[in-house]
């Protein structure tokens, strides 16, 4: 008899382990059925050696033929189908599974699948809080400043890597349909869809791949129907047309709920006898935003950002859903009372709002039921989440951009196939029950999006990708550590929304504001100075930021702890500002005032 054993290959420990293991348990056994076949001691004992020696064999057989195969299953196992749906300018608060304000009266039943079926982070947020930074962001897993995507006027370099590009090179199909908003050809992506620019809410134009491509508003072919049905029937055709024995990562990027707002025929009626919930600090600011010592056009504090109210006149609310031509008709009103003003404004914008995001949770609907039918949910990671936040009436602010909590948290809610999770995570042996259905109210960024997605595909995140995966949150997310603080920058000064450029530093207790008011170098800024001023708010005891406790005398150590803070986290991510002396003669008239 012989037996053609590889002895080239250098066994493991863990190799001649699982041999000895295998052996053993089949001699017992075979020796067992062989003491009942065999009347006599001595023809057992004749066979013995022989049937240890078979017995390795075919397991050394068994593990050489299988290592390729065993390798295949884990690689399978590490490459999951990603399903990335982001929309534009979803406040967590119009998410019902957030509890928010909103949740009493309106309901995301779709999107809350996810949260249910898998991980609510409580604690994404946006490091440059507009849509094409924020994209950039999430792209690359870097800050505006190193990506050099500061402001709605730069376009993006479609040379620079991209996390497309690296899971497309571990194997992956990968597509984007939707809103790009990024001027340049989308690149890392075999198959793409998308919008010029803002893109339009019916009969909007689509720019498709294996045609020839503009940048920005230019090209596209025109779809007919509502846009967010639209890029779900183009998203699921891809998915129907994909490569089967590939992985892929599908992004679904929505238009809405982006502004001006324009919901479905079929959804025109909705709320339309409800009455939407309205934040205290609609009516009174108290003391939030800038002191009185900050004078605009000869007025003093809160002169800042657009509005709900006439408070700010060019960009409010009131005075623009006035005009004829708003495209969900103009503000009815049947008072000029101020607070009575106020309130239907904040209405109608809320429902015209909260409209868009029906069809938005429909369609989410539609991806998920998708996945189902086809088997797919089981080997797919389905995120949800949106480029930035959205000030909803809040301290009378419409629009985002703001350092503000409402403008930076992103919506991130995740769906983790059941089998890639360990089987007994920390949580599930401390409390008895899984991941799914679960929340973590630790810090993280956009840009640790990029790596995390990575990670979860097992690859392995590029050096120049900033961020830091957070997948072990998947799998423990109220004991996996996030980040001890965030850094926040807005560059765009004064354009649109008269927001003053600004950078600042989120702890998981405090929020400090330096408002410095210069365009630099970011383009489309407005060239005007503003004064410059600070904010700070104790987010433990006012998590509504009513409070400014800069001019607080009591406030000293904590502004000089988070101050130290900012400069380290500003020098560590390479956006120092030397480079402007503009700013820096700014910071030393007005850094330790």
């Amino acid at each position: 008899m012989t037996f053609n054993i590889n002895l080239a290959m250098k066994p493991s420990n863990t190799f001649t382990n699982t041999i000895i293991k295998k052996v053993t348990n089949k001699i017992t056994m075979q020796k067992n059925a062989a003491q009942v076949i065999l009347a006599k001691p001595l023809q057992l004992a004749a066979i013995f050696p022989l049937l240890c020696l078979s017995l390795f064999a075919s397991e050394v057989a068994a593990i050489q033929t299988g290592e390729g195969e065993i390798a295949a299953s884990k690689a399978v196992a590490k490459q999951p189908n990603i399903v990335f749906i982001m929309s534009d300018d979803h406040a967590a608060n119009a998410i019902s599974s957030y509890q928010g304000r909103l949740s009493s009266v309106f309901k995301t039943p779709n999107i809350d699948r996810l949260a249910t079926n898998g991980v609510r982070f409580n604690g994404m947020y946006a490091n440059n809080s507009i849509c094409t930074p924020s994209r950039a962001a999430i792209l690359t897993g870097q800050y505006s400043h190193t990506n050099g995507v500061k402001t709605l006027a730069d376009s993006f370099d479609r040379k620079k890597d991209n996390v497309a590009k690296q899971l497309q090179l571990a194997g992956y199909q990968t597509a984007i349909v939707g809103k790009w908003h990024l001027k340049t050809q989308p690149s890392g992506f075999n198959y793409y869809n998308v919008l010029p620019n803002q893109g339009e809410y019916f009969a909007a134009k689509f720019k498709e791949s294996g045609h020839k491509w503009q940048n920005g508003r230019k090209g596209g072919v025109v779809h007919p129907g509502y846009v967010t049905d639209v890029i779900t029937d183009v998203s699921l055709n891809w998915l129907n047309k994909r490569q089967q024995d590939k992985p892929f990562m599908l992004m679904i990027h929505h238009k809405a709920p982006h502004g001006l707002w324009q919901p479905a025929k079929r959804h025109e009626n909705f709320l339309a006898n409800v009455k939407i919930p309205e934040p205290d600090s609609l009516y009174n600011r108290g003391k939030h935003g800038p002191t009185d010592a900050v004078i605009i056009d000869g007025k003093a504090g809160q002169q800042f950002g657009s509005s709900v109210s006439r408070r700010m006149e060019g960009r409010g609310l009131v005075t623009r859903m006035l005009d004829k031509d708003w495209p969900t008709g103009p503000l009815e009103l049947d008072s000029y009372d101020w607070n009575t003003v106020v309130s239907a404004a904040y209405q109608k914008y809320l429902k015209d709002y909260l409209r868009t995001i029906k069809a938005v949770d429909e369609n989410v609907g539609r991806v998920l039921d998708y996945l189902d039918a086809n088997g797919l949910t089981e080997n797919t990671i389905v995120i949800y989440t949106s480029d930035q936040g959205m000030m909803l009436g809040e301290h009378d602010y419409y629009d985002k951009r703001w350092i503000y909590e409402e403008s930076i948290q992103m919506p991130f809610l995740v769906q983790y196939p059941k089998k890639m999770l360990p089987k007994r995570s920390y949580s599930e042996k401390t409390t008895g029950k899984s991941s799914a259905g679960r929340v973590s109210n630790e810090l993280f960024l956009n840009i640790d999006i990029a790596p995390t997605l990575l990670d979860l595909a097992g690859v392995n995140k590029p050096v120049a990708m900033q961020g830091q995966s957070f997948k072990a949150a998947l799998a423990q997310p109220e004991t996996t550590n996030g980040r001890d603080a965030i850094y926040y920058r807005y560059w765009l000064h004064m354009a649109h929304h008269t927001i003053p450029a600004h950078y600042g530093i989120r702890t998981k207790t405090h929020k400090l504001a330096f408002f410095y008011g210069l365009p630099l170098d970011a383009n489309g800024a407005m060239p005007a100075a503003t004064p410059p001023y600070w904010e700070l708010y104790d987010l433990v005891n006012d998590p509504k930021e009513m409070n400014n406790l800069y001019p607080n005398k009591a406030s000293s150590a904590i502004k000089a702890q988070l101050k130290q803070a900012l400069s380290q986290l500003k020098k560590e991510i390479g956006d120092t500002d030397e480079q402007y002396p503009s700013l820096m003669a700014v910071k030393a008239l007005h850094w330790n005032q």
